[in-house]
C-alpha cells in the first residue's frame, strides 16, 4: 500500500470514529473562576472556587473523550490574575476560551443560568453553550448578555463566561454541590463548545 493511500485510510478511519475536524486545530481553554485567596461567591463552607474547578475538570473530561485538545488556566486551588488567564488562551495559535463561574445575589432571590460574551465570535460560542444548558437544567434561563469582563475583553479568540447558578439560592446551592448536577452542567457546556466548533 502506498503512503498516500495509508494516510487516506487513516483519515477515513478517524472520520468513521467521529473525531471532530476542529479537534486537531483548536485548543479549548477552560478557566475555572477564582482560586487561592480569592474564594469568589461563598455561603458557609461552600465556595465558588471549588465548584468552578470541579465543573471545569468534568468539562475537560468530556471534551478529551471527543478528541479535543484542552488547556486550563488553573488545575488546583491557586490564584491566577485575570490577565494571566486571558494570556493562556492568547498563547495558542487557535483557541476558544470558556470561563466558568457561580453567581451571587445579596438579596438571595435570584436564580438561573446566564452566559456572557464580548464580541461577535464570543456571542456564537455563548449562544451554543447557553442553549445546551437551558435545555438540560431546570433552573431559570437568564439569557445571553454582552459584558466587558476583563477575561473576555483581553482574549483574542472566541470567549464566553458562564454563570452556572446562584450560590445564594438554597435550591441552586444544593444542586451545585452535588456531583450529578455538576456533571450535567459540565456535559452541557462541553456539548455546547463542540457544537460551536463544528458549525
Amino acid at each position: 500500500m502506498s503512503l498516500a493511500r495509508l494516510f487516506l485510510l487513516i483519515a477515513l478511519l478517524m472520520g468513521a470514529l467521529g473525531q471532530p475536524s476542529q479537534a486537531a486545530r483548536t485548543v479549548v481553554v477552560l478557566d475555572p473562576g477564582h482560586g487561592g485567596h480569592d474564594r469568589g461567591a461563598k455561603w458557609g463552607a461552600v465556595s465558588e472556587k471549588a465548584i468552578t474547578l470541579s465543573i471545569a475538570r468534568r468539562v475537560e473530561k468530556y471534551l478529551k473523550a471527543r478528541g479535543y485538545a484542552t488547556a486550563m488556566t488553573r488545575r488546583s486551588d491557586v490564584f491566577r490574575s485575570l490577565a494571566s488567564r486571558a494570556a493562556v488562551a492568547n498563547g495558542f495559535r487557535r483557541s476558544v476560551f470558556v470561563s466558568i463561574h457561580c453567581n451571587a445575589d445579596p438579596k438571595h432571590a435570584a436564580r438561573g443560568i446566564e452566559t456572557f460574551y464580548c464580541g461577535a465570535q464570543g456571542r456564537c460560542l455563548a449562544s451554543s453553550i447557553h442553549g445546551n444548558l437551558d435545555s438540560r437544567t431546570s433552573t431559570p434561563n437568564r439569557g445571553i448578555k454582552f459584558r466587558g469582563f476583563a477575561v473576555l475583553r483581553h482574549t483574542s479568540c472566541p470567549a464566553a463566561l458562564v454563570e452556572c447558578g446562584f450560590l445564594t439560592s438554597l435550591k441552586e446551592r444544593r444542586l451545585l454541590t452535588t456531583g450529578d448536577y455538576q456533571d450535567r452542567v459540565a456535559k452541557a457546556i462541553a456539548d455546547g463548545i463542540a457544537r460551536s466548533l463544528n458549525r
